[in-house]
C-alpha cells in the first residue's frame, strides 16, 4: 500500500478546528450550564480539571485530526463536501455508535449523550470539510 499523502498544516488547522468548536460549544454562550447541571460539575470542578483536560484534548483533537486525513486521503476525497460527507459518516460510525450505549447501560442523561455528540457532528463536519478541500 503507498502511503498516503498528509497536508500537515491542513491536520494542525483541523485540530484546532475540533479545539475551538469545544471551547465555544461547552462555554456559557453554548451548553456549559446544561452540560455542569448534567455532570454534577461545579465552576471549582471544572477549574480544577482543565489543566489536564486541555492536555487531554489537544492530543485527542490532534489524534482526530490525523485519522480523519488519512481516510480523506484513503478515499480519494478532493472537496469539501465529501470531506463534511466522510465526518458525518464517521461520527455515525463511531461517536453515536460507542456513546448512545451509555445512556442504555450507564443511565447517562440522554440530553447529556446528545451534547456531547452533538460537539463531535460539527466539529467532523468542519474538520472533514477542511481536509477535503486542502490537500
Amino acid at each position: 500500500m503507498d502511503p498516503i499523502p498528509i497536508n500537515w498544516l491542513a491536520v494542525l488547522i483541523a485540530a484546532l478546528i475540533r479545539f475551538l468548536v469545544g471551547f465555544v460549544w461547552y462555554s456559557p454562550i453554548a451548553f456549559v450550564g446544561p452540560w455542569r447541571e448534567l455532570t454534577g460539575g461545579t465552576p471549582d470542578s471544572v477549574r480544577q480539571g482543565m489543566p489536564r483536560a486541555l492536555v487531554i484534548e489537544i492530543a485527542m483533537a490532534l489524534v482526530m485530526a490525523f485519522a480523519l486525513a488519512n481516510i480523506v486521503g484513503a478515499s480519494g476525497i478532493s472537496d469539501w463536501l465529501n470531506g463534511a460527507l466522510a465526518g458525518a459518516w464517521l461520527w455515525l460510525g463511531f461517536v453515536v455508535a460507542t456513546h448512545l450505549p451509555l445512556w442504555g447501560f450507564e443511565s447517562r442523561p440522554l440530553r447529556l449523550v446528545v451534547i456531547n455528540v452533538g460537539c463531535h457532528l460539527v466539529s467532523l463536519l468542519l474538520m472533514g470539510a477542511l481536509l477535503g478541500a486542502w490537500r
